[in-house]
């Protein structure tokens, strides 16, 4: 090695590098705009996501803080299909219980889902008491610890959720289950937020950004509690 390469006592040494031209910047420029565009354009969609368990029967499993039409969606789904149950989860409602005579979301969204027609003997309202953080997980294991007290086994679960938030859903009811049960989804899409354009107003920017960065979390970051 050639001294004037070597500097610092031999600790270091120089090396030739490569870089872009102003041609090749704005080909990275450009290359990294297209992708930035697909990435939103798609965002919605990937989040969204209908998947559904191969075949008919099982579980139908929704979530009790869906608004009306999401539930009128539901009880569609139910009378289509062949489910053998259909389980409602949700926690505590936290604004406005006292009014409206529930304590939790699955409660209040089992009673609203009679009242739009329903029959209540396939129905089950599984509350999700003890809710600071995790909250579509600590639902998922308080339906499995339901399934496993009452002796019912059901091998594949059908989970309608709302939007954005199914795709995450899906994840940590698998989380919750494991391998013995597979977990299909069916999203109902947000009355609020445009699929194609959903990063033109504040509701679709918040839903689907919130989304994104929770989904992370759920997919690298979580880990589930060994309670289960």
């Amino acid at each position: 090695m050639n001294r004037t390469d070597s500097f610092l006592l031999g600790f270091f040494r120089r090396r030739q590098c490569v870089v872009p031209t102003w041609r090749g910047w704005l080909a990275l420029l450009a290359c990294t705009a297209v992708m930035a565009t697909v990435a939103v354009r798609g965002a919605y969609t990937f989040l969204a996501v209908t998947d559904r368990v191969p075949g008919e029967g099982g579980a139908l499993v929704v979530e009790g803080w869906g608004p009306d039409f999401f539930m009128r969606d539901v009880i569609k789904e139910f009378r289509e299909n062949q489910y053998s149950e259909m389980f409602v989860t949700g926690g505590p409602i936290e604004k406005g219980a006292m009014f409206a005579g529930y304590d939790t979301y699955a409660e209040f969204a089992t009673a609203t889902l009679e009242k739009m027609g329903l029959a209540p003997e396939h129905l089950h309202a599984i509350p999700a008491w003890e809710v600071r953080r995790d909250r579509t997980y600590t639902s998922a294991l308080a339906l499995k610890k339901w399934l496993r007290g009452h002796g019912l086994k059901v091998k594949n679960i059908t989970l309608m959720s709302l939007g954005p938030h199914s795709r995450r859903s899906r994840l940590l009811f698998e989380k919750a289950f494991g391998d013995d049960v597979k977990i299909g989804v069916i999203a109902i899409d947000d009355a609020e937020i445009d699929p194609h354009r959903w990063w033109t107003t504040s509701q679709g920017f918040r839903g689907v950004t919130d989304e994104i960065v929770a989904y992370i979390y759920a997919r690298f970051l979580f880990h589930p509690p060994n309670d289960g």
